[in-house]
């Protein structure tokens, strides 16, 4: 048995669900930790594009337990048209394959009218750039104990309590303080009574189930979402997500123990993007961050927003391996760095001239950084066709090597390419335990 964390180590979008969908080839349990729909994990199968916003990304695979831990908020009506489309190709999500922590977060429709009006209301320059989903009010609802959980939908009396005194809430700050339309109680009600219907079948204890899959000898992965400077804690604070997404959470975000983690797979994309506001050292603004951003379709699978793209930050590299504990890496989109004759990566930032090795949790001193580069020759070949690492370009292999040095941490996982067979392991976390 071999319990594996996937994380993302940037800014989120570095390729997590087609890492999560190879190993998932070796998982018996996979297991979604936190965040909600504001996350998209994009997976391209036999050319067949799936993008899941809930669901995790084991599901594409038969005989495989999928399990949304209680770290995660979830929009029923979102999950249940994820549910349907699966359905609809083929791939049928019943509560045999897919099982919801009763101590989920509802999203509810007035989480997401505060999302929206909080953000409206910001000044030019002060928005977060939220994706208005209701991610941040559903978990401001859950630490402030007033949220409605999955399980709540099991007790319609309890359910009816809270969402009564929510609304109530809600409708006053949304018309008082930000002149907005308030929401319905009755209208709310009646469509969460029908999605408690259809989802009531998928609801129980993750906590407790993955403690007997561990006892049983299974091998688990936990996926998670976002990326490592986004968390909420340790990331580019306020322009982050409204979670720890970083690997800590896996225990926390399903009820699994921390002595029972044996490996942390970081997701590092070759270069460096970003989706929405907040500081970005190493973004370019020139013909290369535009092919960047063209030659790897960077546009967001859950926004649809364009990514702003920019070389490898080493620094947020270096950071996520510490705050992660990683054990590997696994390198993606190495392939659209093909072509550039000169590759960059910043090995450290400079701040009013002083030499910085760390992101700054000021977020003005955040802000003001200037990367310090390190440049190596670039490869013209295209790689998309290469399966082995030996069969790599050296130059593409020395930079490989040199995130490897400057890290501390041994690629595990090389993705050449966007379909589920252009990717090498090197070494599978499921076997060296």
């Amino acid at each position: 048995m071999s319990s594996v964390v996937v994380v993302g180590t940037q800014w989120g979008d570095e390729g997590k669900g087609k890492i999560v969908d190879l190993l998932t080839r070796y998982a018996d349990c996979i297991v979604r930790f936190q965040g909600g729909n504001n996350a998209g994990h994009t997976l391209v199968v036999d050319g067949k594009k799936f993008v899941f916003h809930i669901i995790p990304s084991g599901i594409l695979y038969e005989n495989k337990r999928c399990m949304i831990g209680n770290g995660v908020i979830i929009d029923p009506g979102v999950l249940l048209g994820e549910i349907n489309e699966l359905n609809e190709k083929g791939l049928p999500v019943t509560p045999e394959r897919m099982i919801i922590s009763e101590n989920a977060h509802l999203i509810m429709p007035y989480h997401q009218s505060m999302d929206n009006a909080k953000e409206s209301a910001l000044a030019d320059g002060k928005k977060i750039g939220t994706t208005g989903r209701g991610i941040g009010p559903c978990y401001m609802d859950k630490v402030g104990r007033t949220g409605i959980k999955m399980g709540d939908l099991l007790d319609d009396s309890l359910f009816r309590d809270k969402l009564q005194a929510n609304v109530e809430e809600n409708n006053f700050i949304l018309t008082t303080k930000y002149n907005s339309t308030p929401v319905s109680f009755d209208t709310i009600y009646s469509e969460f009574q029908k999605f408690a219907e259809k989802l009531i079948p998928y609801i129980g204890n993750v906590s407790v189930e993955l403690d007997v899959a561990r006892k049983a000898g299974k091998n688990i992965l936990f996926e998670g979402a976002q990326g490592t400077q986004l968390d909420i804690d340790h990331g580019t604070y306020p322009f982050v997500t409204s979670s720890n997404t970083i690997a800590g959470n896996a225990c926390n975000g399903s009820g699994f123990g921390p002595a029972h983690i044996d490996s942390v797979i970081g997701i590092l994309k070759a270069y460096t993007t970003r989706v929405g506001e907040g500081p970005f050292p190493t973004e370019l603004f020139d013909s290369v961050g535009r092919e960047l951003q063209a030659k790897g379709g960077e546009v967001g699978a859950t926004t649809g927003r364009t990514r702003r793209c920019g070389w490898l930050d080493g620094v947020v590299a270096a950071d996520a391996a510490r705050l992660n504990g990683l054990t590997g890496l696994a390198i993606t989109k190495l392939d659209v760095l093909s072509g550039q004759a000169t590759i960059k990566m910043a090995n450290a930032y400079d701040l009013d001239g002083q030499k910085v090795t760390a992101m700054p949790s000021n977020i003005n001193q955040a802000a003001r950084v200037t990367p310090v580069y390190e440049e190596m020759p670039g490869w013209e070949e295209d790689i998309t066709g290469v399966r082995t690492l030996e069969d790599l370009p050296v130059n593409a292999k020395d930079y490989i090597k040199r995130i490897e040095d400057f890290t501390g941490i041994e690629p595990v996982i090389v993705s050449v390419g966007p379909d589920r067979d252009e990717t090498m392991l090197l070494k599978n976390p499921f076997e060296t335990k």
